[in-house]
């Protein structure tokens, strides 16, 4: 027999998961929308009969239009991100067949004709990438984890490896716009590329984007490529910490949320001799500040101890009441993980070791990589 409780748990149950399925009806329809407004946009581009005195002011004029009748979301910018939509996504007439079957607008179907399904064939049968294939075949995946935003923002990559790599993500992580948008501006792509076990990558990104334990804030490999150094590798330790402090925004953007800068060659008396902190930040999510030292060689056991020794100075001496633990990050452009292990057994949540590298790597691996994961989709 139903008591309150469980009245209220069944209300709950209902109203969050109808509410969700609208949510996802009204996006997939805004989805289909747009794909089918940019179908219509380069089919008349390409074979409308009077499409000549149009000529290059076609959205304009389309927009003009709708406006009179105020329609909105019509605007020429928008129309332009349509039809970029259907050109990087022109084969998905399956897709677009299944959903426009659930409709009941005859006059959308009607538009549907034998024509474009043969131009669209046509579109699939011609297209001989491996990756483009594929993309095609998860794209009902991908239709029903993505919204037009995050779409809106893959089809402004151009490397087709890299696009799929974000839809991968996104069909395994659900991630809002701004964590997609983060994960594409902190070079998760070219990140994952460098990793040895690259599914172990993909699936620590999200735990990056909002970071509930100290692991989770540091990163394995960090990419200074926004410096365009012209010659990195006779770069000294000074140079390199004045370089990315230059680039202060872009170097937070790469260590990721949360991260707040507080010093730089910090000094620090132990004892009676004055010791220089490389960068001092303080993580706002994790309550704790985060000591950085920048290396141009591999690891050595030596700045481990170094590093040890700086947070527990900031332990002892700078940590406030609510604060948690300090912890630190060593960056290194190489490390024995044997070497790293032994050395750092005892500290491990206190001391870190991460590689960085200031050029990107082949995206060969990565596009094998690729193609083993959407078989598996």
């Amino acid at each position: 027999m139903m008591n309150f409780k469980l009245l209220i748990q069944s209300i709950y149950n209902t109203h969050t998961s109808l509410e969700q399925s609208a949510v996802n009806a009204i996006n997939k329809h805004i989805t289909l929308r747009n794909w089918l407004i940019g179908y219509y946009i380069v089919e008349f581009e390409q074979k409308g009969k009077d499409r000549a005195q149009y000529g290059k002011n076609l959205l304009q004029k389309i927009e003009i239009r709708f406006a009179k009748q105020n329609i909105k979301g019509l605007a020429a910018t928008e129309l332009s991100r349509y039809r970029q939509f259907y050109l990087t996504y022109p084969s998905i007439l399956g897709t677009v067949s299944q959903e426009l079957e659930y409709t009941s607008n005859v006059k959308i179907l009607g538009t549907v004709s034998q024509e474009f399904k043969t131009s669209s064939n046509a579109l699939l049968a011609g297209n001989s990438s491996t990756i483009s294939k594929s993309k095609n075949q998860h794209f009902s995946l991908l239709f029903n984890h993505a919204s037009f935003s995050h779409l809106a923002e893959l089809i402004k990559i151009d490397d087709d490896i890299k696009r799929t790599f974000y839809e991968l993500l996104i069909i395994k992580t659900s991630p809002s716009v701004r964590e997609l948008r983060r994960s594409i501006n902190t070079l998760s792509f070219e990140r994952t590329g460098l990793a040895k076990n690259k599914k172990l990558s993909l699936q620590q990104i999200e735990q990056k984007i909002k970071p509930t334990k100290v692991g989770d804030a540091v990163k394995d490999f960090y990419f200074f490529d926004f410096l365009k150094l012209p010659v990195p590798e006779i770069l000294d330790e000074a140079q390199l910490e004045t370089e990315l402090l230059n680039h202060l925004e872009k170097f937070i953007i790469e260590l990721g949320n949360g991260f707040c800068f507080e010093a730089r060659q910090k000094r620090i008396l132990i004892g009676d001799e004055y010791f220089f902190v490389d960068m001092v930040f303080y993580h706002r999510i994790l309550k704790c500040h985060v000591i950085i030292e920048l290396k141009v060689d591999e690891f050595n056991h030596a700045h481990a101890s170094q590093l040890k020794a700086y947070v527990n100075f900031y332990n002892k001496n700078f940590k406030e009441k609510g604060d948690n633990p300090p912890i630190g990050i060593l960056m290194v452009t190489n490390k024995n993980k044997a070497l790293v292990e032994y050395t750092t057994t005892g500290i491990s949540e206190k001391v870190f070791v991460s590689k960085y590298a200031v050029a990107l790597p082949s995206k060969k691996q990565l596009e094998n990589f690729i193609k083993n994961e959407l078989k598996k989709l």
